[in-house]
């Protein structure tokens, strides 16, 4: 296998990232789109994930009733996703049969139909997906907790944005979205696969470089001001159990911080996967606040979670509470267990443990060949592939000290929101 990556640049502004696996004869194609819920405004939000789900709804060349078939009948499969800061596409075909996805999605970068008929089906879509998540307790409590965190910055909406916004975004705002964000100039070629590279940038050329360029304004951001007081949210909903989200401010990916907290994250909660497409389980049953938690029974799982973002995000600890234990009891725990770790040193052998552990977790979402296409890209979206490369040994970098100065930073009370949701089906409550 050819570990090298080749990085180009068409004249039209796509950047262009290839690696060789010869493992097996497939390969995985993506286009990364530098468009998330970050660069929505109020009154478009949810508007990229929209935009996503009009991607599927076909060109001229490619009708809609066809695209599923073409993919399927040459023993392949496709998917997107929508995320803060990005939105993607993906196929992962027979080697011989690539040519499809690239012809797909060069034609789907400019020539998307956006039907009003369609718009209007997908709206119904989507709408009813935001009925569904309401009605789950995590989604009503992570994103009042979220809204809490961040009160100038975008990142204060869900990604599938409101109610009230999916109900009066018409066709022209999406078409406009669409227009101005999907343009060479704005996006990531990223394939990993049995190929040949100079073959496979001649053919990339050929298909992608007739794109015309276009600009693409930079949204401005406005930064978050810091935080200055712990916040609490209290939300209510159906269920019997009932949940607390702690959510401190976080660094951004890209700042050195991000892997001392990865560390940090690894060694309270246990690690937690970056790579959203998936890749293996690892036990958090070593981790701090689980033996201090769990195992003296004051909740039933607890997990932790960091995400991979351009500006500062959040840290998140979920409990998901005993029904008969109060949610105080076990706040007060995590909050002795965090005042230890800023009292004492951590010694190196725990360290080491979260350090490997963590390793672990990043190998298992790594291994595959669509794992590593969607790596190409993803580091690009928040920082570049070195990132990726350097990833491991910047985690065996962290020292006792740093760790310890990254929980004083981060962990405080001032940088985070509180959230508890109530169960109003939990037994005992009713009369």
């Amino acid at each position: 296998m050819n570990n090298s990556i080749f990085e180009s640049t068409l004249s039209n502004g796509l950047q262009v990232r290839l690696k060789e696996i010869h493992t097996a004869p497939i390969i995985s194609h993506w286009v990364w789109y530098r468009v998330g819920s970050r660069n929505e405004t109020p009154g478009l939000t949810g508007i990229s994930h929209w935009v996503e789900h009009m991607q599927f709804k076909g060109t001229p060349m490619f009708p809609a009733s066809i695209l599923d078939k073409a993919i399927s009948r040459d023993g392949g499969y496709w998917n997107a996703f929508t995320y803060l800061d990005w939105t993607t596409f993906f196929e992962t075909l027979p080697a011989s049969k690539i040519e499809l996805a690239l012809k797909l999605e060069a034609d789907r970068m400019v020539n998307s139909l956006y039907d009003p008929e369609e718009v209007e089906s997908e709206r119904t879509v989507i709408i009813s997906e935001r009925e569904g998540s309401e009605n789950e307790p995590i989604f009503r409590l992570s994103e009042a907790v979220q809204a809490a965190a961040f009160e100038t910055h975008p990142y204060h909406t869900e990604i599938i944005g409101n109610m009230a916004d999916l109900n009066t975004i018409q066709r022209d705002d999406l078409y406009a979205h669409y227009q101005a964000n999907y343009s060479p100039g704005n996006a990531v070629l990223a394939m990993a696969g049995d190929f040949d590279t100079r073959e496979m940038f001649a053919l990339i050329q050929e298909i992608y470089g007739s794109i015309p360029a276009r600009d693409t304004q930079p949204k401005n951001i406005t930064p978050e001001p810091p935080a200055t007081h712990e916040k609490h949210v209290d939300v209510s909903g159906p269920g019997e159990t009932e949940y607390v989200q702690l959510a401190y401010r976080a660094p951004g990916a890209a700042d050195p911080d991000f892997f001392t907290f990865t560390v940090l994250d690894s060694l309270l909660t246990g690690p937690s996967g970056l790579n959203m497409f998936g890749g293996g389980g690892i036990s958090n049953k070593t981790s701090r606040l689980y033996q201090a938690v769990i195992d003296k029974e004051l909740a039933v799982a607890i997990s932790g979670g960091l995400q991979a973002t351009i500006d500062p995000f959040l840290y998140e600890i979920m409990l998901t509470l005993r029904n008969d234990r109060p949610f105080e009891k076990a706040l007060s725990v995590i909050d002795d267990e965090i005042d230890r770790l800023l009292a004492e040193k951590v010694s190196e052998a725990e360290i080491a443990r979260a350090v490997k552990q963590a390793r672990a977790l990043f190998a298992y979402g790594s291994e595959n060949i669509t794992n590593q296409a969607f790596w190409l890209g993803y580091s690009e979206m928040f920082a570049n592939y070195a990132w990726f490369e350097k990833y491991v040994t910047r985690l065996e970098q962290v020292t006792p000290e740093a760790l310890q100065n990254c929980a004083r930073k981060y962990l405080k009370p001032i940088n985070r929101v509180v959230g508890f949701y109530h169960a109003e089906d939990k037994p005992g409550d009713q009369l």
